[in-house]
């Protein structure tokens, strides 16, 4: 309870501080390239609730009807704007937004898509006994991702055999190792290694 009070206070107060360069983004986002400032996406939450992530748009409108739900390095369907929020993580900031409605914590595993939780295997599923995190374990140890699925043949597969069963392995740490002190140090890895990125 605490560290969910904890959570919506502290974004409640980032929405806050950072409204105006949220409303400059979407406003960027939206001259870049036809198509909505925000875009949502269904993921699976905690005990396998589905809800609906927050994301400033970073491919072109309809992007999904295009390729598969994975974004390989040089994946053409990423705008101008988009390759900027996503090097420097700034489209995941309307998950401030996850976090106060109670969807989401600050820190947590990462949420998956209900295509590739239902590749998770029974050990893989505990990860959803909490509740999902805007930032995780496998968020700092997989920003390697895009490049990682650029390096092979069949990027889907790579990720839905390979990639998928890692970053949850990854994530399973929380569930021992979560706590107000581990949130803290991760956010603050995250940064520090988003600036040196």
């Amino acid at each position: 309870m605490f560290k969910s009070a904890f959570d919506r206070v502290v974004a409640a107060f980032a929405i806050v501080l950072l409204s105006p360069v949220l409303l400059v983004i979407a406003f960027l986002v939206r001259i870049d390239s036809p198509g909505p400032g925000l875009f949502r996406q269904v993921r699976i939450g905690r005990d396998g609730r589905s809800f609906r992530i927050y994301k400033f748009r970073t491919m072109i409108d309809g992007a999904h009807r295009i390729a598969q739900n994975i974004s390989p390095e040089g994946d053409p369907r990423i705008t101008r704007v988009g390759r900027i929020l996503r090097d420097w993580y700034l489209d995941e900031l309307p998950q401030l937004f996850n976090v106060v409605k109670g969807d989401m914590s600050l820190v947590g595993p990462r949420p998956e898509t209900p295509e590739y939780v239902s590749l998770y295997t029974t050990e893989e599923r505990r990860v959803l006994k909490v509740r999902p995190g805007l930032v995780g374990p496998s968020t700092l140890g997989f920003m390697d991702e895009s490049e990682r699925l650029a390096d092979v043949s069949d990027p889907a597969d790579y990720y839905a055999t390979v990639l998928v069963h890692e970053r949850v392995r990854t994530d399973l740490r929380y569930l021992t190792e979560g706590s107000l002190l581990y949130d803290v140090r991760l956010l603050c890895r995250q940064m520090i290694a988003i600036v040196r990125r």
